[in-house]
């Protein structure tokens, strides 16, 4: 047990051999390891992805973010100048005006212009925001789509973390990834394959979906040393009528609602917190989930080794019990298993 008026973010830290590290996501994908923990007694099971087919009751609910990642990381040249510059799309403010993190950032002030692509998607900053973050507006030829010429411009936004590149840009795309926003993949559905989510409908477990757009903020280290005192990065996303109703329907009878995801779980519970239930919405998002947070909506979750002292963990430790979690992860720890965005997975139920 903590006290949630005293957490200190190194009660969340643990040692992590480098190696540890996962640089490349498991071939096939849902041969990767996974770790079930129980809320209530703490016990584990270690299992491979595969299994959670087994683990899965008829009645069940998955639901699963279906936001795609784009290619955010654009390197040009300043008009007028050719000296290199870089931008990383941060957050689609829609009538193509991006907020970016630009580099460097002397050389891109209010008014400067980059070209991609020889000219074809032209970015001019309009505004200079906190952080050093920009606004930027795009132009390009009528006629032209705007995430097809991403797709030839950008690169991939991969985590510092993962060094080694990748052998094709689908290797970080869950292979229900539908709508084009986010800058990180939602990397505990890289675990499915078509053939797995066939199987687990078969069993009579419902597969839903919701859309939260990964900002790069899901990285943001917590600084401040009491984890109250940290202020989450916002986040759109947005609940269909289909999903509400399956999640309502799930409650009704007993199924357990699965998150897949802390970008899932987050989802659902903001909507919970918001509006006392879960309706369809369309909405933003900078809920904080650390221990002491009552849980409104998910009854299990299906997520990835977090880094130390992030809010991920945080939210892992609200669920299973804080105890529970840094024994958990000790023990992965012990057993080599695969960590961050391509390593193995935990399903707490």
């Amino acid at each position: 047990m903590v006290d949630n008026c005293a957490m200190e973010r190194s009660m969340f830290n643990y040692d992590l051999p480098r190696e540890l590290i996962a640089q490349h996501p498991a071939d096939p994908r849902d041969s990767s390891r996974l770790m079930c923990l129980s809320r209530r007694t703490g016990a584990i099971e270690e299992t491979v992805f595969r299994d959670i087919e087994r683990l899965l009751n008829p009645g069940d609910l998955l639901v699963v973010n279906d936001s795609r990642v784009i290619p955010a990381r654009l390197c040009g040249t300043k008009v007028g100048g050719g000296a290199s510059c870089e931008l990383l799309l941060l957050k689609d403010l829609g009538g193509d005006r991006w907020e970016c993190l630009a580099k460097p950032g002397r050389r891109l002030r209010k008014g400067a212009s980059v070209s991609f692509l020889d000219g074809e998607l032209v970015a001019t900053v309009e505004e200079e925001i906190e952080d050093g973050n920009r606004i930027v507006s795009f132009a390009y030829p009528q006629g032209s789509s705007f995430f097809e010429l991403l797709d030839r411009a950008g690169v991939m936004p991969l985590p510092h973390y993962i060094t080694e590149p990748l052998k094709s840009n689908d290797q970080y795309q869950t292979v229900y990834a539908k709508y084009d926003g986010s800058a990180a993949a939602p990397t505990a559905g890289l675990h499915f394959t078509t053939e797995l989510l066939d199987r687990i409908r078969a069993k009579g477990v419902g597969v839903e979906f919701v859309t939260l757009h990964v900002g790069l903020g899901t990285f943001r280290p917590v600084k401040e040393n009491n984890i109250t005192d940290h202020i989450m990065h916002s986040e759109w996303y947005t609940v269909p009528q289909r999903t509400a109703d399956a999640i309502k329907a799930a409650k009704q009878s007993r199924g357990r609602v699965i998150a897949v995801g802390t970008t899932s779980c987050r989802t659902l519970e903001a909507v919970t917190t918001r509006h006392g239930e879960i309706i369809p919405c369309a909405e933003t998002t900078d809920i904080f989930i650390y221990p002491g947070y009552e849980f409104k909506c998910i009854d299990g979750l299906i997520t990835n080794f977090h880094l130390p002292e992030s809010t991920l963990i945080m939210l892992v430790a609200a669920l299973a019990g804080y105890d529970n979690t840094m024994r958990a992860y000790r023990r992965a720890v012990e057993e080599r298993y695969r960590f961050f965005s391509f390593g193995d997975a935990m399903f707490i139920s």
